[in-house]
């Protein structure tokens, strides 16, 4: 007899034949979880009709909350207890229609025994595709099996065949023919310059600046110290705070030189008086000094890239952080002196930021920086998730949406008309810059994309999407109409 008092020991409800759970992570944000939940709903009932055609039940782990009006998981707290009541062993599904925070249940799935299936909606108005491949990213970086599938409408024969399998045999193929082995290079000056800045990033290091890492959910864009430390890329973890009281510091004359500097380049902005629906003259003075404050922090930690993650937060304290973001990217740019005004802050260069402080992002963006810099091309980068798709005039369009703003270099001929939208309905107590432009044409390049020849036409900012229509090679084979064709995270020139 222990003298101890021992907790209950844990119980879970028993499976049932031809039986799977559903859950929906969320979004940390209310607001964005009452946004999408319409959408979810109509995803879930879809889903809920496909498996009921292969003879199955899909039981909803937990209802909706009353209080909440939704009925996402938004919350690691409310993941553990919703995985309560799903049976250890119990087929899975992941449902996703929106953005969401994968935290929020990646400790639920990590122990799952069941088989576990993601499955989102292939849509250019609500971001389930990416929230899905987070997600997933999630589940691989943590070793947990899974399988996976999307659809525009969930009746197409694809996605009804892809469930079939998963019921039958709990995999989901897909076609990776696509992904081959590095093949040897031989010698050439490109090679040469590879191992050239490959080698001095391994001898002398660089520093990448974290505001608030992981705080946006995203586990997957997180890289380990042990895996990044042997490729010469350390973290300098800071805090969104130190950014926030940075800003404080920057006067107004200051912050304005910069509004002018932009107006002399040629940058038209839709100004309103309404802080909530348009875009305002505060609003602007604040990201002017967001881009102060970014430059004056990262030359104080000597930093190599910097990262900012305004979903929590500054979402609370200051005007979405898209143009600072954007700014930080270019080479042409406002000057912004050190706080002494003795020195120009990376003078003539750019500061590579990567959007929402994701770093595996970091490390693309400040090797491409490196590599085109030392090339003689305009080192101007941007992130991109291409997540959606369609045949249109005959031709496939991808949609390509942009977390942050779009680097100048992108629309050398355009004028770029920052509008109020975006975040303004879903995250954030203010209006979202959107900027809007005519891309020059150019070639795309990031992992899991090929590179394409491509005339865009960007938006970025809120909603942040791009219109890609691409231009096939000779004998390159047509993206089929299934939504069988997506990849994220893109960094492109």
């Amino acid at each position: 007899m222990t003298p101890y008092v021992l907790p209950a020991p844990p119980s879970r409800p028993a499976a049932e034949p031809n039986t799977a759970y559903l859950i929906a992570s969320g979004d940390l944000r209310p607001k964005a979880n009452l946004a999408g939940w319409p959408t979810q709903v109509r995803m879930e009932a879809d889903v809920t009709a496909a498996f009921a055609e292969l003879g199955w039940t899909v039981r909803r782990a937990n209802p909706v909350d009353p209080e909440t009006g939704h009925g996402f998981i938004s919350s690691q707290r409310m993941g553990l207890e919703v995985f309560k009541s799903i049976p250890a062993d119990a087929p899975l599904i992941v449902a996703e229609a929106v953005w969401q925070y994968s935290h929020h249940v990646l400790a639920g799935l990590r122990t799952h025994r069941g088989p576990i299936l993601t499955v989102a909606n292939f849509a250019g108005t609500w971001p389930g595709l990416v929230g899905l491949l987070g997600l997933n990213a999630g589940m691989a970086k943590m070793g947990v099996a899974y399988s996976t599938i999307w659809s525009v409408d969930f009746t197409d024969d694809w996605f009804k065949e892809g469930l079939r399998s998963w019921t039958s045999t709990w995999q989901i193929p897909h076609d990776q023919s696509h992904v081959r082995p590095l093949p040897p290079l031989g010698s050439s000056p490109e090679v040469d310059l590879g191992q050239a800045l490959a080698g001095q990033l391994l001898a002398d290091k660089a520093i990448i600046g974290v505001f608030d890492e992981g705080c946006m959910g995203m586990y997957n864009a997180i890289i380990d110290d042990e895996l990044l430390n042997p490729i010469g890329v350390y973290k300098e973890r800071l805090s969104q705070s130190a950014l926030w009281a940075e800003m404080l510091t920057v006067g107004d004359a200051e912050a304005d030189a910069v509004g002018q500097w932009l107006l002399d380049a040629g940058m038209t902005f839709r100004l309103g008086t309404d802080e909530a629906t348009e875009l305002t003259a505060a609003q602007l003075r604040w990201q002017h000094k967001m881009y102060i404050a970014a430059l004056r922090i990262s030359d104080d930690f000597g930093l190599d890239a910097v990262g900012i993650q305004y979903q929590q937060g500054l979402k609370d304290l200051s005007p979405a952080s898209d143009l600072a973001e954007g700014l930080l990217n270019n080479v042409a740019r406002p000057p912004v002196t050190s706080r002494d005004g003795a020195r120009v802050l990376w003078d003539g260069r750019a500061l590579p930021h990567f959007n929402e402080a994701d770093e595996g992002v970091a490390v693309d963006a400040l090797v491409t920086n490196r590599i085109w810099t030392a090339m003689g091309l305009d080192p101007a980068t941007t992130l991109h998730d291409v997540r959606w798709g369609e045949d249109y005039d005959g031709e496939f369009v991808w949609v390509w949406e942009i977390s942050g703003s779009v680097p100048r270099r992108t629309s050398p001929a355009a004028t770029r008309v920052p509008s109020a939208g975006g975040r303004t309905r879903c995250t954030s107590r203010w209006a979202a810059p959107r900027s809007r432009a005519s891309a020059a044409p150019a070639r795309s390049s990031g992992a899991g994309c090929s590179s394409r020849a491509a005339r865009c036409t960007w938006t970025s900012g809120g909603p942040r999407r791009s219109r890609c229509r691409t231009r096939r090679r000779s004998g390159a084979p047509r993206p089929p109409r299934r939504p069988g064709r997506s990849c994220t995270r893109s960094c492109t020139a």
